[in-house]
């Protein structure tokens, strides 16, 4: 039995997954596409997962696809559907997800960290959109994710000169949350998982859900959005469990149950 090409950590309600093919910078095979789709998909249907981290092994994050191989066989619109499959399960995962990066972010890896809610990053981590320098386009997302998080003109520049850019620059484009040291960034991210965790899940799930849904649409859409979302609010035992403990001056305890029978 070989390795393990995708770990899983349980702490609580957060659950780490990390990238696991550090000889390769943490490449993604097609192994390590359907131990992916395969977690993202038992994380969606878990209750009791409240938050995701995903990360790599020593010392990267994630160098992209594995191309070492060179042009895999098959028709290529069956392989980009492995791909898709993992970029939308992460994308409409309920619980909030935080990407962990160190060292380089590359391709695919990149907009894998960037398809999470939060990007944590060292600052000696590296990104690069490098589809360009090996002949491809942009894959996992990338065409959706830059234009709204950095804007066309960047969004081009990044995509068409496949520069690789540092975490102080990707921090001031707007495409990483948090720079942190890498000797504290565990504990950062525990600590962040663990507030994450603790809210709760009905409403987060909905506000991310919404800030998705409404990015490009009317604010007449948006509001009409918004209504009907926290009438499910209203309806979770988590509403009025906040509303006691603010009576009562006290941190209240979301279960996501719902109060309505």
């Amino acid at each position: 039995m070989g390795e393990d090409v995708l770990l899983t950590r349980r702490d609580g309600g957060v659950l780490t997954l990390t990238l696991n093919r550090p000889r390769r910078r943490n490449a993604i095979d097609a192994q390590l596409w359907d131990a992916l789709r395969e977690q993202l998909t038992a994380a969606r249907d878990d209750a009791d997962v409240r938050a995701v981290v995903v990360t790599g092994a020593g010392g990267a994050f994630c160098a992209g696809a594995d191309l070492s191989g060179g042009v895999a066989t098959g028709h290529p619109l069956d392989r980009m559907r492995r791909v898709n499959e993992v970029a939308l399960l992460l994308h409409e995962l309920p619980v909030p997800s935080i990407a962990q990066v160190d060292g380089p972010a590359v391709g695919a890896g990149w907009n894998l960290a960037l398809g999470c809610d939060l990007v944590v990053a060292t600052p000696e981590a590296t990104f690069s959109q490098i589809f360009a320098r090996r002949g491809l386009s942009l894959d996992f997302g990338g065409s959706w994710l830059l234009p709204r998080l950095v804007g066309m003109q960047q969004a081009k520049r990044l995509a068409l000169l496949a520069e690789t850019i540092g975490t102080a620059e990707a921090h001031r484009l707007g495409l990483v949350t948090y720079v942190v040291d890498g000797a504290e960034i565990d504990g950062f991210v525990a600590d962040l998982g663990a507030r994450l965790a603790a809210a709760a899940p009905v409403a987060l799930a909905q506000s991310k859900a919404l800030l998705h849904e409404n990015v490009d649409r009317t604010m007449r859409d948006a509001l009409a959005s918004e209504a009907r979302t926290q009438s499910v609010n209203f309806a979770t035992a988590d509403a009025s469990a906040a509303f006691a403990a603010f009576n009562e001056k006290r941190e209240p305890e979301f279960t996501g149950e719902w109060a309505v029978r």
